[in-house]
């Protein structure tokens, strides 16, 4: 059977089950294909299940987040901070001061060579650049260029072991963490910034290094990068929810 008619029936079943036996019944069908989000417990949690499954199907299917054109670039993009502004340590301060030249990206976890990268190092890799929106939970929007590198780039140069299932990634600004599954991580309009509107990334907007995934909110989206790590289980991880984010009362998988 091809993976295609596979994930047609699944897609199928999952409508089926939710639209005539219930949320229960999909959920469980969900969980036979490890389509189980790692926040799924709770009052929401089947509902979750069923939304991260649909999502998780179709974006397997090569589904794209929009793009825009350069005229519709947003002429001053909402910086938003959750936790008041940027880094303030005086780490940061001083790779701020230096420009960022001695700012370094560790990859470890499930991979066959760990290994940190400077900005330069990122920077040497084939680059990728989309304009897209960011849309954020409290209703605001906007849209901008972004220019960076592939994370599947990255991660051919460490080699991800076959038993790796998510992407862990730490922001500088602790406590801030979050993760994807690799399916979403190896997405072609996901990538790590380190530019945008034809200039280096602002510090407001995550400088140096910020995950970009524009089919989900923008708190995915997490600033000042320092730590990548690959794993088969978001359970041993942190708070076991996948993000920090749950523990606020967003959701792990936040598609649009």
């Amino acid at each position: 059977m091809s993976k295609l008619s596979r994930r047609r029936i699944i897609t199928t079943g999952l409508g089926a089950a939710a639209g005539v036996s219930g949320l229960a019944v999909a959920a469980r069908l969900a969980n036979q294909y490890g389509l189980i989000p790692p926040d799924h417990h709770g009052l929401y949690g089947v509902g979750e299940t069923l939304t991260y499954a649909s999502m998780r199907l179709l974006m397997s299917q090569g589904s794209k987040a929009r793009e825009f054109d350069r005229g519709q670039i947003t002429p001053v993009p909402h910086p938003n901070y959750p936790g008041g502004g940027p880094p303030n340590d005086e780490a940061f301060e001083r790779l701020r001061d230096g420009r960022f030249a001695d700012w370094t990206l560790t990859i470890d976890g499930l991979v066959t060579r760990p290994t940190t990268l400077s900005l330069a190092d990122l920077k040497a890799l084939p680059s990728s650049n989309q304009i897209t929106q960011l849309a954020c939970e409290e209703g605001w929007s906007f849209i901008a260029e972004w220019i960076g590198t592939p994370i599947f780039r990255v991660l051919d140069e460490v080699g991800v072991r076959p038993e790796a299932r998510y992407l862990v990634y730490y922001s500088h600004q602790e406590p801030w963490w979050d993760s994807l599954h690799l399916t979403e991580a190896l997405h072609p309009q996901t990538i790590l910034a380190y530019g945008m509107n034809g200039s280096d990334l602002p510090l407001a907007h995550g400088a140096p290094i910020r995950l970009r995934i524009p089919h989900q909110l923008g708190y995915k989206s997490l600033k000042h990068l320092n730590r990548i790590t690959l794993t088969d289980d978001l359970k041993q991880v942190e708070n076991g929810l996948g993000s920090l984010h749950p523990e606020f009362g967003f959701s792990w998988y936040a598609g649009i």
